[in-house]
C-alpha cells in the first residue's frame, strides 16, 4: 500500500515513517512545514508533501490506498486547539480520503474517548475531541481501524502488547510498539471496522492483532 501519514513529523508519526522503511508498504509524509523535510527524509520516508490538516488535503491524499492518521495537539492543549485538530481536522480528511478514492483508514485514538466523564477532567475536551473523530469514521465508508493507546512512553519498544477492545485497566505503552501497532494493523484484514485498547503487554504484536 501506497500510505499517506498524517502528523508524520509527530513522536508516533516519526516512528511510523520509520517502521514503514522496513516494510513492504510506501509512506508519504505529511507535514505542515517544510523545514521538517530534512527529518522525514532520514527516517526514510518515500515521498513528503506539506500540507495543513484544517485545509484541503486533497493533493496530499491522491494515489494514496490508505491512510494513517496520529495528528494531535496534545492532552494539554486548550479545547479550541484540539477540537480544530483532533476533532475537525480528523473529521476534515477522512471526508476528503472517502471522496479521493481511499479505502483503508488507521486512526490513532485514545482510551477514554467513548467515555471522556471517566477521565481525568482536564484531559476531557481532547477525549470528547477523539471520540467524535471516532465516531465520523466509523460512519462513514472507509474500511477503518481505531487504535486506542494508553498513557504514551518514550521507553524502547518491547514489540509485546496488550490488545482488546475493552483492556479493563489502564496503563502505559511506549510509542515504539504503537507505531509498529499501526503499521502491521495495515496487514490485518480482521482488524477492520474494529476498534481496540492498546497497552504494554506480553503478546507479541503479530499475535495480539490476530485476536482483535
Amino acid at each position: 500500500m501506497h500510505v499517506l501519514v498524517v502528523g508524520a513529523h509527530g513522536q508516533i508519526g516519526q516512528r511510523i515513517v520509520r517502521a514503514m522503511a522496513r516494510s513492504e508498504h510506501t509512506s508519504r509524509a505529511m507535514i505542515r512545514d517544510d523545514s521538517q523535510r530534512e527529518t522525514l527524509q532520514a527516517l526514510g520516508a518515500n515521498e513528503i508533501v506539506v500540507a495543513d490538516l484544517e485545509d484541503d488535503c486533497s493533493q496530499a491524499l491522491e494515489g494514496c490506498d490508505a491512510v494513517i492518521f496520529t495528528a494531535g495537539s496534545g492532552g494539554h492543549t486548550s479545547a479550541e486547539k484540539t477540537k480544530d485538530v483532533d476533532r475537525n481536522g480528523a473529521i476534515s480528511i477522512i471526508d476528503q480520503a472517502a471522496a479521493g478514492g481511499v479505502r483503508r483508514f488507521v486512526i490513532v485514538s485514545s482510551m477514554n474517548a467513548d467515555s471522556p466523564e471517566h477521565g481525568a477532567e482536564h484531559m476531557q475536551h481532547y477525549f470528547r475531541a477523539k471520540g467524535a473523530a471516532d465516531n465520523h469514521l466509523r460512519e462513514s465508508e472507509l474500511e477503518y481501524t481505531i487504535v486506542r493507546p494508553g498513557k504514551l512512553t518514550d521507553d524502547a519498544g518491547t514489540g509485546h502488547v496488550d490488545i482488546a477492545k475493552d483492556l479493563g485497566r489502564y496503563g502505559d505503552v511506549p510509542r515504539d510498539d504503537v507505531a509498529e501497532v499501526l503499521v502491521m494493523t495495515l496487514d490485518s484484514p480482521n482488524t477492520i471496522g474494529r476498534h481496540f485498547e492498546l497497552l504494554a503487554g506480553d503478546t507479541p504484536i503479530a499475535k495480539a492483532l490476530l485476536g482483535v
